[in-house]
């Protein structure tokens, strides 16, 4: 292989990271950190000499400046071309308009009343302005901190972002270089930098970033410590503008919402309420060809002016543009921070970002990975909330509608754009799917208790982080404790699946086969027994449902079966041979023993609540061991259905540590996205339910149908037939 070509007086390859400048009389190029030129100093030179040939040619020549309004300013100033932003012109006329004051829509509050309760209950859709440091939490370094100080806590060899306020243009210097132009007695330029993050330097621990932020942070709540992707770094900002810096019109990166803070200085903010009407002009303006030479509050109803003095902190909700202009030198530190209150402004942002082709340097760092991340935790927050009969507040769960959208459209682009961003352990498909359940269920249920009442916790953001962990150690030690000390010794239930599979050949039934997806509608024909597709995904999970359905018309010859199987096990009655029992008493075939035929017989626990057995009363009056075993009680009234008794004894498991999740064991087109009518069970809710209810339990119910039964198979913690 040929050597790769040198350059510079340092004789070194190519550095793509590196500033270099071509000479034009040898046409050699230099590093500009060698030849001691500033990138933003290459743009004023017109034909530049190199060490070596300027001692023969002279020094570079300079271009020369013809105007003060234009990013070029080598353009004629013959009044032809506007005035665009940056430009000392722009800046002197700015200055000199008037604007509505932002007194109309900003929020005062004193640090200690701005809470995440608060604004969970208020909303942030307005910004927030906070006089003193006081309450928020928020610890700075003192405002005689110097530039040259940063410099010292992060380093002068840091690379920065420095902008070209004159032509709004982004370069790249050293940190050091950038305080020697601060502190010149005259500065040629308006230089600004705006995003130095600087948590991975010394500097950090001087500042804690506001309580609020640090709360409600998608970042610091969401991401997982194990998570493929680098954690994003964007709560730790130090600004350090001249006078008459301007930042032009722009919504923080993904829609984030921003803390301010001004060290010492001043700062003027430009405020645009983020309407769908403003938000659309926004991304026509932000595209269009001459978007520096107009002025985008000149654009919308309402451009609201703000000054921040010295000591003010503010807070920018999602969405608003906003343009900045220094009116003195200033620090200012800052952070953004994602949340659950604005999901949908936040997507849309996002989106708004990705028509408009914005680097990915100006852009939320893996914004979609914890957009799932956040989505599997929702997740939970949403069972958790329909465990505790809890209604989520109108903002998650709008939130999460927004959030489903969203995740699909992505998955559906990753067959064109495949620059996955969804995390290794994450099922997408999976996710939304249960998500979707959710939602859809919150929807068709009853009202239940809202946020805040009945003690109802908050959402998972503001539950207290012990008495939360504790929950879930809870819950994940109960779901360990049932599986490892489920009964082992074969049940009659066995020896009955058997026979009854033997009937089914009889019957023609095919095999069973575990990999066979539910067909959507359940014809009279089988040529082989389906399995739900969702149930054969859930296999690696920790307990493993495999559901099989079959249609069986002939109810008579499995029947007999049954109760020939009961007749050959006459021992004492335990749970199962009672469910067989019970089966088969209300398919007419046998009855309970009569109290006078044995004293000693209990009452089984599928008798109508008119026995006196089962009902309320009689519950309370059973042992702990008897009403463990009897999750639920059965009223087989003909016309009636089933009703539905649990107890407390066997808490539902955490919906994040459930076995498998209450998949119905058919798909029926006829049926799907179709509400059921209020009062009436679905098919699916009832097994849902008795899945729910019978997962450290041997039960059985039936209902005799003069066409047909289903005969479900659950086969896992113990078999267990269900006729529906």
């Amino acid at each position: 292989m040929a050597a790769a070509p040198l350059y510079c007086v340092c004789r070194q390859s190519y550095d793509v990271s590196r500033f270099m400048i071509e000479c034009d009389i040898c046409n050699d190029w230099f590093h500009g950190s060698c030849v001691q030129v500033e990138e933003h100093h290459a743009v004023d030179i017109d034909v530049y000499h190199c060490p070596k040939c300027d001692v023969q040619h002279g020094p570079s020549l300079m271009k020369k400046r013809n105007n003060w309004h234009r990013h070029d300013y080598t353009e004629p100033d013959d009044g032809s071309r506007p005035v665009q932003a940056g430009t000392s012109v722009f800046v002197r006329e700015l200055q000199n308009r008037t604007f509505p004051s932002a007194d109309e829509i900003m929020v005062q509050m004193q640090g200690h009343q701005v809470t995440q309760k608060y604004l969970e209950k208020q909303g942030f859709r307005y910004p927030i302005t906070v006089p003193k440091l006081d309450g928020l939490g928020l610890k700075l370094p003192p405002s005689s901190f110097s530039v040259r100080d940063v410099e010292e806590y992060v380093g002068g060899d840091k690379i920065v972002d420095v902008i070209d306020v004159a032509r709004q243009a982004d370069s790249k210097m050293k940190l050091r270089e950038f305080v020697k132009y601060y502190y010149k007695p005259y500065r040629p330029k308006v230089l600004n930098v705006i995003s130095l993050e600087f948590s991975d330097t010394k500097m950090a621990e001087l500042v804690v970033v506001p309580d609020i932020a640090q709360k409600m942070s998608w970042v610091e709540n969401y991401w997982p410590d194990d998570s493929f992707f680098p954690k994003p770094f964007v709560q730790k900002y130090c600004l350090m503008g001249v006078k008459d810096s301007y930042t032009d019109f722009h919504i923080d990166f993904g829609g984030t919402s921003v803390w301010y803070h001004v060290l010492w200085g001043e700062k003027i903010f430009y405020l645009i309420k983020p309407t769908q009407a403003n938000l659309a002009l926004y991304e026509a303006w932000s595209s269009s060809p001459n978007q520096s030479e107009v002025f985008f509050g000149d654009k919308v109803d309402k451009c609201y002016k703000c000054v921040v003095p010295q000591g003010t902190t503010v807070l920018i909700p999602t969405g608003w543009i906003h343009a900045v202009l220094t009116s003195q030198d200033c620090m200012a530190f800052g952070g953004n921070f994602l949340h659950n209150l604005n999901i949908g402004m936040q997507l849309r942002c996002y989106e708004m970002e990705r028509r408009l082709k914005t680097p990915d340097l100006f852009k939320f760092p893996y914004f979609e990975a914890i957009c799932w991340y956040v989505a599997k935790n929702l997740l939970e927050t949403l069972k958790e909330l329909r465990e505790d009969n809890c209604q989520p507040p109108a903002y998650l769960s709008e939130g999460v509608k927004a959030l489903i959208t969203a995740l699909k459209n992505w998955l559906k682009r990753e067959v064109t754009e495949p620059a996955s961003e969804v995390p290794d352990h994450i099922r997408p498909n999976r996710l939304i799917k249960e998500l979707t359940k959710e939602i859809r269920y919150l929807e068709v249920s009853k009202p239940m208790k809202s946020q805040g009442s009945g003690g109802c916790p908050l959402t998972r953001s503001t539950l207290d982080r012990a008495s939360h962990h504790a929950r879930r150690t809870a819950r994940r030690l109960r779901h360990h404790h049932h599986h490892h000390h489920a009964p082992k010794t074969p049940s009659n239930l066995e020896i009955l699946e058997l026979h009854t599979r033997q009937v089914l050949k009889r019957l023609e039934v095919g095999p069973f086969e575990e990999d066979a997806p539910f067909s959507s509608t359940v014809t009279a024909k089988f040529n082989k027994a389906s399995v739900a597709s969702a149930a054969a995904v859930e296999r690696s999970l920790d307990n493993n449902l495999r559901l099989v359905m079959c249609h069986v018309k002939k109810l008579n010859e499995v029947v007999p079966l049954l109760a020939g199987l009961c007749r050959e096990h006459p021992t004492s009655l335990t749970t199962e041979e009672e469910a067989v029992e019970g089966m088969l008493s209300m398919a007419g075939l046998l009855y309970p023993q009569r109290p006078e035929e044995s004293s000693t017989a209990q009452e089984p626990w599928w008798s109508s609540p008119s026995s006196g057995s089962n009902s309320s009363e009689a519950w309370g009056d059973q042992s702990p061991s008897r009403a463990a075993s009897s999750p639920l009680c059965l009223d087989p009234s003909p016309g009636t259905d089933y009703q539905y008794c649990e107890t407390t004894l066997s808490p539902p498991l955490h919906p994040s540590k459930r076995s498998a999740p209450n998949t119905p064991p058919i798909s029926n087109q006829a049926t799907k996205g179709k509400r059921p009518k209020k009062g009436m069970a679905t098919t699916k809710q009832r097994l849902g339910k008795i899945l729910k209810l019978s997962r450290n339990n041997h039960f059985l119910m039936a209902s005799e149908d003069a066409a047909f039964c289903y005969l479900v198979f659950i086969t896992s913690l113990g078999d267990c037939l269900v006729l529906v």
